[in-house]
């Protein structure tokens, strides 16, 4: 019985600012990072990775908050976190003085998501699964009790959970055999950041037409002039009957959100994501109303399980975007997953960040096979950048995730990864504070 034996958390950060990768409205210069959790226990060959995504400065609080969340870890028995997860999500949330510094929100929030997600991805490789296996395998009542339903037993209560989760148990291979078969389809914002210039706009859209992507997103909100020309753009390259999404990440106002909005509205998009601060639930509801039939999209700053639970219960948003390190891992991520399910909202699950492709996939597949059991209005996010630095990256073809069959959560990177982009003392960040000028120092590990 393996019992876990010591933490290290890492700040790990990508010089993604360099190429303008990652640049949106609200965010122009991010370095795509990580505050990384490593568990290790006494048994040398079993080992849990977690992560939370972070753009740059400030991870080194996360890391912070991650090294003292993870000292509750030490002494666990694994076998006994396998068989009980909901009881590790309740030791780690119980500690009353952090809960004063969120509560359920901020660095302390996003930190405990890296140190969950740590743990879960242990017990997984435990029971030698990939994590959405491991999820769709349980019974409905051992899921149920994962889920924290704290705080929305007004919208959900445990017996509704169990009621979703049972009615697609006799139909759970059929859905497996489906995605083994095509995988689980995605959207890229690859082409669509805010910084690229014209012509990578056009070239990137062309390359992803041409890899079987029928749906593509584009950042605004800059200048609404500049968005007008690029929505043309975009919207030359992929044709008339492709999907054209829109982000805005939270630049705007509400007024401003609908007369922006509106003005973009002749390129046909999708949904219009982030239109306000991710905050304001009845802001997304006067948008949604007024906007339609442009969709509203939301989630990846959606701090807590309570804020979904009102964006549903308003009807403010016809998309909703789970991120795999806003919100306390699996136990608080299964609790949205059912409220959409009940509020019949489609998940799109965001992953515009270092690792989150990798375990979103496990997510969406997980929502399919065992929640939702529907495809309809449903894709998740790729982006092409920094997969080459995980030891089992996501992959995706024709346009769709392939399942994953790997053990764990998929977090894991490569030890060059980390000695190259640990931040201050990885190679490629001293190596650039002893250049006289910034370099592009990048290597593949």
């Amino acid at each position: 019985m393996p019992v876990i034996r010591a933490i290290e958390v890492l700040d790990v950060r990508f010089p993604t600012s360099l190429e303008l990768d990652g640049s949106d409205a609200m965010h122009k210069d991010g370095d795509y990072s990580a505050a990384y959790v490593i568990v290790t226990t006494d048994d040398e060959t079993l080992a849990g990775y977690g992560l939370t995504f972070t753009i740059g400065r400030g991870t080194d609080l996360v890391v912070a908050a991650a090294r003292s969340q993870a000292q509750m870890l030490i002494g666990m028995d694994v076998d006994t976190m396998l068989a009980d997860m909901g009881s590790v999500y309740r030791t780690l949330t119980s500690d009353t003085q952090l809960r004063w510094l969120g509560p359920e929100k901020g660095v302390v929030h996003i930190s405990l998501a890296a140190v969950l997600n740590a743990a879960w991805d242990l017990v997984a490789r435990r029971a030698g699964k990939p994590l959405w296996r491991l999820l769709a395998e349980m019974s409905p009542h051992d899921l149920a009790a994962v889920a924290d339903l704290r705080y929305v037993s007004d919208a959900l209560t445990r017996d509704e959970a169990e009621a979703i989760l049972s009615a697609l148990e006799p139909t759970k291979s059929q859905r497996i055999a489906h995605l083994e078969e095509v995988g689980y389809p995605c959207y890229t914002t690859s082409p669509g950041w805010l910084g690229y210039d014209d012509e990578k706009l056009r070239r990137l859209c062309g390359e992803a037409v041409a890899a079987g992507f029928s749906y593509i997103k584009l950042k605004v909100g800059a200048d609404l002039d500049d968005d007008r020309r690029r929505c043309a753009i975009t919207r030359e390259a992929i044709g008339p009957d492709r999907n054209l999404m829109l982000d805005a990440n939270q630049v705007w106002d509400v007024p401003q959100a609908i007369e922006w909005v509106k003005a973009l509205a002749e390129f046909k998009p999708l949904w219009i994501e982030e239109p306000t601060s991710p905050d304001d639930i009845l802001g997304h509801a006067t948008i949604r109303q007024a906007v339609a039939p442009v969709g509203v999209a939301t989630g990846e700053h959606g701090h807590n399980r309570v804020m979904f639970k009102q964006l549903l219960q308003a009807k403010a948003i016809d998309f909703c975007q789970i991120d795999s390190c806003r919100l306390a891992s699996i136990n608080e991520i299964l609790t949205v997953l059912l409220l959409a399910a009940k509020f019949d909202v489609p998940v799109c699950p965001h992953a515009g960040g270092v690792g989150l492709c990798e375990l979103v996939q496990h997510l969406a597949i997980f929502d399919y096979v065992a929640v939702s059991g529907s495809l309809d209005g449903r894709v998740a996010e790729y982006v092409d950048h920094l997969h080459e630095n995980f030891v089992d990256p996501c992959v995706v073809k024709d346009a769709a995730y392939v399942v994953p069959t790997s053990p764990g959560y998929s977090a894991r990177m490569h030890d060059a990864s980390l000695a190259r982009f640990s931040f201050p003392d990885g190679g490629y960040w001293t190596e650039r504070a002893s250049a006289e000028t910034p370099v592009d120092l990048l290597g593949t590990p």
